[in-house]
């Protein structure tokens, strides 16, 4: 007899804040042993400033396992849209300051 695991069903709530989104137009990651740190910015280059909107922070095999999905779902839009062109990256280094 098959035994397979039973489906576990998750009530998730997303508050209005988050529901809304957010603009991303650059990503910074920053990773130690134990974590991936990824900022996600919106850069407003004709100020030379931006904002970042989102922190996430996971484990390596997180990241791992949201690469996989990522690139899943990029090859199913492109099958069902058709070939993206990767955007060019700024021509001018972006440097970072803390305050």
């Amino acid at each position: 007899m098959d035994q397979q695991p039973k489906q576990q069903q998750i009530q998730i709530k997303i508050p209005d804040d988050v529901l809304r989104g957010f603009h991303a137009n650059m990503m910074a990651v920053a990773h130690s042993k134990e974590e991936f740190v990824l900022d996600f910015v919106n850069v407003y280059p004709w100020q030379k400033s931006g904002i970042v909107g989102s922190r996430i922070i996971l484990t390596p095999g997180h990241l791992k396992r949201i690469i996989a999905a990522l690139t899943e779902n990029l090859k199913k839009y492109e099958k069902q849209h058709g070939q993206i062109e990767t955007a060019q990256s700024p021509s001018d280094e972006i440097g970072f300051k803390t305050a």
